[in-house]
């Protein structure tokens, strides 16, 4: 077994664990400065926190009182200037993103703009292009928009960032097998240009899971490997999963190789070991399996991993999507449906977050996976918080056909549906909860195709429409202007928080500046319309 990743598995779990442990420290001890600073106007220097605040307790229950002796447990004077500077800092809202591989990569990384503290979560059921090959021939969840999520939040600011990005992003020959594998060869053997700027250790680190990840291949002898158009990050991926046997784990990995920022994460929906694949069922009864299938089915003019068009249209669905769900085959059965548990750290997110946000993308086969899970609707329903629709600037093929009668949906059937799967309709574990519960403002692409029909979405309960300022490609297609979405979310967020604090709200008519068009009328909680 190759040193390198021997001694990944030797550090990443207590590497892992000491910086959760230090962050819930640090958090901790924010806390008791700003409640000590409260009831006592004075400075807490750092030699009082070190001599005076001593003893053996614990933190969890603990207050700083003058007179007595109580814990910080800090191991340096770090601790304390961090905590600090994190109390004093501006707060920063927790966003919660539902979102897929593609379309809002264009944003994910301007929101830092905004706040770091940022979880995207993402579906395991993509089975197109190089993540088919790789599902097919190991097994194992689906890691495509997962690789594609942490390239983009990755920290390219300086040479070797931007190398390690351009060696992860690259994918292999599209042209035959052959030319792709031995290409592959150069790259797994430390000899391809990609490598240059990469320092030792990276490298090192990289290539030894690059070499895990052939191995496994090479054990399968039933099944030869197409490297045709294969992506290097999701081949690294894979053997980073397969060598930890958790998707997680390599999730963690990768964010750090890639150099994520603190505060972002990027987490799977289904935590899952095991291959997992997504059906539909259209309102004229047929089932379609498989998420290509359902969102761009191509008709492959050689064999092997092709690349995967996403903003291709395609054919029309011959009837809308009444419901989506997951199917997975074991031994000699057929395909069944199967009720996954969400992610346990989704479920949690769910609980803490500031703004829930449905991003835009394939709305069937991206969005959806996440929210038919059991418990997700329940926590989104509980919270008190901004959830927003991010509409697509145009239509799809999942968008084509609508439940509510003939044409592509509007936007008020979007809603319906993200209320259909977030009640799970057509379940045992229905849930009879309306629209707002789930859905409270949308954000529209200045000049898209998709209707918005004002009224019927305020009978949704959907509070606030902003039209954002939008970049046409020529077409009937348009895209968000990245900075201009990310101040609309802002301005909703911080809306919401200063309505709650009782506080005026620094939004206030149209906003042309920053991209926004809307009117915010006097009386919360109907926070405004823009008459589209």
């Amino acid at each position: 077994m190759p040193v390198a990743v021997c001694a990944a598995h030797a550090t990443a779990r207590p590497f892992r664990a000491a910086l959760k442990q230090r962050s819930c420290r640090k958090a901790a001890l924010v806390d008791q400065l700003a409640d000590h600073r409260a009831r006592h106007p004075y400075r807490v220097s750092q030699g009082e926190a070190q001599t005076v605040y001593k003893t053996a307790e614990p933190l969890n229950g603990t207050t700083l009182d003058p007179g007595h002796k109580h814990t910080l447990q800090l191991e340096s004077s770090t601790d304390l200037e961090e905590a600090d500077e994190d109390m004093q800092a501006p707060h920063q809202p927790a966003l919660l993103v539902f979102s897929g591989g593609t379309a809002f990569n264009s944003v994910a990384g301007s929101l830092r703009n905004f706040t770091t503290r940022v979880a995207h979560v993402l579906p395991v059921s993509d089975d197109g292009g190089s993540t088919a090959e790789i599902v097919r021939v190991l097994g194992g969840p689906a890691v495509g928009d997962i690789r594609s999520r942490c390239l983009r939040l990755a920290d390219d600011s300086n040479t070797e960032g931007k190398a390690v990005r351009e060696l992860l992003a690259h994918r292999l020959s599209p042209r035959n097998s052959e030319e792709a594998r031995r290409e592959w060869y150069e790259i797994v053997e430390g000899e391809h240009a990609l490598w240059d700027g990469v320092s030792e250790p990276y490298k090192h680190t990289i290539r030894a899971f690059l070499v895990h990840f052939h191995t496994q291949i090479l054990r399968n002898s039933s099944e030869r490997f197409n490297f045709r158009n294969g992506s290097v990050g999701n081949f690294f991926f894979a053997g980073a999963r397969t060598f930890f046997n958790s998707l997680e784990a390599a999730i963690f990995l990768f964010s750090r190789v890639a150099r994520i920022p603190e505060g972002s994460s990027v987490m799977p929906v289904i935590s899952t070991e095991e291959r997992i694949t997504l059906g539909a069922v259209l309102s004229n009864g047929l089932v379609i399996k498989g998420q290509n299938q359902i969102s761009h089915p191509s008709v492959a003019d050689t064999p092997g991993p092709n690349q995967v068009n996403k903003m291709a249209v395609g054919s029309e669905l011959e009837a809308p999507i009444q419901r989506i769900f997951y199917l997975r085959h074991e031994g000699r059965q057929r395909d069944h449906e199967v009720f996954p548990d969400p992610n346990p750290a989704l479920l949690a997110d769910l609980e803490a977050c500031d703004a829930v946000l449905y991003g835009m993308g394939s709305l069937y086969t991206s969005i959806c996976p996440s929210l038919i899970l059991q418990g997700v609707g329940e926590r989104i329903a509980a919270r008190d918080i901004p959830k927003i629709v991010i509409l697509n600037g145009s239509h799809d093929r999942e968008t084509s056909a609508c439940m509510a009668g003939p044409g592509p949906m509007g936007a008020a059937d979007v809603v319906l549906a993200l209320q259909d799967c977030l009640n799970r309709r057509y379940t045992d574990t229905e849930l009879t909860l309306p629209g707002d519960a789930y859905v409270t403002a949308m954000l529209v692409p200045a000049g898209g195709e998709v209707h918005v029909d004002k009224h019927r979405l305020a009978s949704l309960g959907v509070r606030q429409i902003v039209e954002v300022d939008a970049m046409q490609d020529g077409g009937s297609s348009c895209q968000f202007e990245p900075e201009a979405l990310v101040n609309a979310i802002k301005h909703i967020v911080e809306q919401h928080a200063a309505f709650q604090d009782g506080r005026p709200s620094a939004h206030h008519s149209a906003d042309n500046e920053n991209g926004l068009h809307v009117d915010v009328q006097q009386a919360p909680p109907l926070l405004g319309f823009h008459d589209l």
